[in-house]
């Protein structure tokens, strides 16, 4: 690029306007390489050195981002979309956000912030820091914040300005209104899942690069708009909630048999919850008071730093109810009704799963398209090892509350099974979707589409020559989307 144009352009930044242009290209250089430069002609020349100026449209787009739209006169850009053309070195959402939140951040709220982070950055760290963008480059520093880990920024918006940002979430944004960026954060935070964030921060439809949200009826002049945000439930906190598993094997002094094989079940949820950001706590053949109260202490908990809550109920079972180890009931509203939003106000909004593993009558599903054979030896070593989990019959619930998913091994009145060497036939192929969804890249893979192709596979399957349909129900009002953590 011209060296003039540059000279020019120097002349006209103050030395805040560089420390925003040094942030932003962070990520492009190497942090150590632009600590020492103090003016814009040595920063022009660490990003020739890189490449970064053979395109204009690179400086052209720093330039927008810190409201310097008089200084784009003297650029010759080309006239296309980046996208459109070779350039493809486009400024990190990441990074653009940060500046926009250093933009909106008040004195006062970066006092607060510096206070707040104090003991984790350390008292020499923090007094080195007159702007965010200082606050911003020592977290990163520390490990605390990156393009994917934006845990801890998110509870220090939340204490700089909570009423604001809870007043920002309940309304919808008007039309062609600028945001304040503070608060665009925290609503992306807590409506998308946080390895989208890069993808879906911010759009600039304007020259001066405020943010924008343009009305249906008008065409919007920045890039693609992101996927609607209220869509999905919001997975931001590691670890991302409890994993609860009630494991009855056993059932003493009962006409209940032991229940092979539910040891591997449990071992299978563990191990795959563990990988999903979930923290894992295991109950072993309790009994129905037992687990009552187990379940009604894990509803008094305060869920503020949980995103989801996970039950897996692993027992004999009737319709609409799963046994405890005395063989007494204990009925699925007992499940689910210490999590209603009335009862768990913290888990209010959030995904609460459940997932049951237990027959839920003592009828058998027949299949009425003839299947391909197996090798009888197959099938005869396979079916030596297959049971049932059941029980007498009795009544049937579904939570009445938003934001439950149920998912059942059987439909209602019939039988479930379960290999005592390989493990239930629904939680095993369950485990296995979850992490077929975990290590795909669409983002559209939610909870429902796993529990629709746990449906297909297991009933597929023939078991002592019957069939399994497992039955999700839900009052879900986002996706859910599981990704390893």
């Amino acid at each position: 690029m011209d060296r003039l144009t540059l000279a020019h352009i120097d002349e006209e930044l103050e030395s805040s306007e560089v420390d925003a242009l040094r942030f932003l290209c962070q990520g492009l250089v190497k942090r150590k390489r632009l600590e020492g430069v103090k003016d814009a002609k040595e920063l022009f020349v660490k990003l020739e050195e890189r490449g970064l100026l053979e395109n204009p449209y690179f400086l052209y787009q720093l330039l927008q981002t810190i409201s310097r739209a008089d200084l784009l006169s003297l650029l010759e850009t080309d006239s296309r979309r980046p996208e459109e053309t070779d350039a493809n070195l486009i400024l990190s959402d990441y990074r653009v956000m940060l500046y926009q939140i250093h933009e909106d951040m008040t004195k006062e709220n970066l006092d607060k912030m510096k206070f707040l982070l104090s003991s984790k950055l350390g008292k020499r760290q923090i007094e080195t820091c007159n702007t965010a963008l200082d606050v911003f480059v020592e977290m990163e520093k520390a490990g605390l914040l990156s393009e994917t880990k934006l845990d801890e920024l998110h509870k220090i918006l939340l204490q700089l300005d909570q009423q604001q940002a809870l007043t920002f979430q309940n309304l919808p944004p008007p039309p062609q209104c600028q945001i304040s960026t503070l608060m665009l954060l925290f609503f992306i935070l807590y409506h998308t899942h946080p390895r989208d964030v890069s993808f879906c921060c911010l759009c600039l439809c304007s020259s001066d690069v405020r943010l924008n949200v343009c009305s249906d009826a008008e065409p919007n002049p920045g890039p693609s708009p992101v996927f609607d945000q209220n869509d999905y439930y919001i997975l931001s906190h590691n670890p991302r909630g409890m994993c609860v598993i009630f494991n009855n094997e056993d059932f003493p002094g009962t006409s209940l048999n032991y229940r092979g094989g539910s040891q591997r079940d449990e071992k299978t949820l563990h191990q795959v919850f563990e990988k999903l950001g979930f923290t894992v706590v295991v109950h072993n053949n309790l009994t129905a008071e037992s687990m009552r109260r187990e379940l009604e202490k894990l509803g008094k908990k305060n869920f503020l730093d949980d995103d989801a809550l996970v039950v897996c109920m692993l027992s004999h079972g009737n319709k609409g109810s799963v046994y405890g180890t005395d063989a007494q009931q204990v009925f699925l509203q007992d499940v689910t009704k210490p999590f209603t939003s009335g009862q768990a106000p913290t888990l209010a909004g959030k995904p609460k799963l459940f997932f049951i593993q237990a027959c839920q009558g003592s009828l058998y599903q027949r299949g009425y398209v003839p299947c391909p054979p197996r090798p009888r030896q197959e099938e005869e070593d396979r079916e030596s090892r297959l049971e049932e989990d059941a029980g007498p019959v009795h009544g049937e619930t579904v939570p009445h509350d938003a934001d439950f998913l149920l998912g059942m091994a059987t439909v209602p009145e019939c039988k479930s099974f379960r290999n005592t060497s390989t493990g239930s036939i629904y939680i095993q192929q369950l485990c296995q979707e979850l992490l077929r969804s975990a290590e795909s890249s669409e983002r559209d893979d939610d909870i429902l589409t796993v529990l629709t192709r746990v449906n297909r596979e297991v009933s597929k399957g023939e078991y002592l020559n019957y069939k399994q349909m497992p039955e999700p129900k839900y009052t879900l009002t986002k996706k859910l989307v599981l990704k390893f953590v």
